[in-house]
């Protein structure tokens, strides 16, 4: 897939989330299948830019390219700002946020509550585009509500503002990531416009992938949920759209060595305390619905070192390995 001048190893993305897609996990996806991934979003107020969390945000030390950066807000000339600033430090394509359902983002008319001032939606869009001379691309979710429901508007006025790639998730804010999503505005947007289109939303196995690709005809899938404690799944996406085989699932020794490797890594960017803090969530998704994982959760997220919370981990994929216990999925 291309996006501006970038060819993309293939047309599979990490959908950015905030808490998640940090330098360690975006690098890790990468490396393990992801074509392209997005930071954490950052805010277009300048007065937090100076802050430990937004540093984070836009670190992208050794990442492979294309380095993004999700910018956030409902000001034109700040979001232009902002653009602007990321592009300084190294930003190669610039990501807008019109898709968070949070209500923190929405009661400052930021992320999915734009949707509801097409108005406003095209001043922002042209303002970011005209402010810098990178890509800037879009996420946005099918609409307000079901009610309205104006991707497809918001398309048009994105292809036209200079948009260069569009992500659609699946459904509206009202909507938030309960129920289904649904793809039927994803093939409408996408016999609507000729940027890229890349659909979003319930994406969790190769099949489902190919699924979505067929019926919404999109360019590209965009990976979120689906990859929290399963960063290979982009790998065997990418194995069954290539070729129509599935790749078996990691073994449990496979799973261990990528868990102790994203955990350090996490040591090492944050720092061990905090560190360990962000870690308990990663390992309660990479453990979830395996033998035992209440029992190994509980005890390692009481771990008040580095050293123990990596111990307890390989022990407990060690021991799942050794009897053979399930399977790896």
């Amino acid at each position: 897939m291309q996006i501006g001048h970038y060819t993309l190893r293939n047309n599979l993305a990490l959908a950015p989330m905030a808490g998640v897609t940090d330098r360690p996990f975006r690098q890790l996806c990468k490396r393990l299948g992801a074509g392209m991934a997005a930071s954490e979003m950052v805010s277009c107020n300048a007065q937090l830019w100076g802050s430990d969390k937004t540093r984070r945000r836009i670190d992208h030390d050794g990442e492979p390219e294309p380095r993004i950066v999700q910018i956030a807000g409902a000001d034109p000339g700040l979001m232009a700002r902002a653009a602007r600033y990321n592009v300084d430090r190294g930003a190669q394509i610039i990501d807008i946020n019109m898709g968070c359902p949070a209500k923190k983002v929405c009661s400052v008319m930021a992320g999915s509550a734009l949707l509801r001032d097409e108005v406003l939606v095209a001043h922002i869009l042209e303002a970011v585009v005209n402010a810098v001379d990178v890509p800037v691309t879009l996420k946005i979710r099918t609409g307000w509500n079901t009610d309205q429901r104006n991707g497809m508007t918001v398309a048009r006025i994105a292809e036209s503002a200079g948009i260069q790639a569009l992500a659609v998730h699946g459904r509206t804010r009202a909507c938030g990531y309960t129920g289904e999503a649904e793809h039927d505005t994803t093939a409408a947007i996408k016999a609507t416009v000729n940027i890229p289109v890349i659909a979003n939303g319930d994406i969790r196995t190769p099949r489902q992938a190919k699924a979505v690709l067929d019926y919404t005809g999109a360019d590209g899938l965009m990976i979120g949920r689906g990859a929290q404690g399963r960063p290979w799944i982009f790998g065997m996406i990418e194995q069954y759209l290539t070729t129509g085989t599935l790749l078996p699932e990691p073994t449990y020794s496979t799973i261990r060595d990528l868990m102790l490797e994203h955990l350090n890594d996490l040591y090492e960017f944050y720092g061990e305390h905090k560190g360990v803090l962000i870690a308990r969530k990663h390992i309660s998704w990479y453990s979830k619905s395996r033998p035992g994982d209440a029992e190994y959760r509980r005890r390692v997220n009481q771990a008040p070192s580095a050293k123990l919370q990596l111990q307890m981990t390989r022990d407990y994929f060690d021991h799942l390995a050794v009897n053979n216990l399930g399977i790896a999925a």
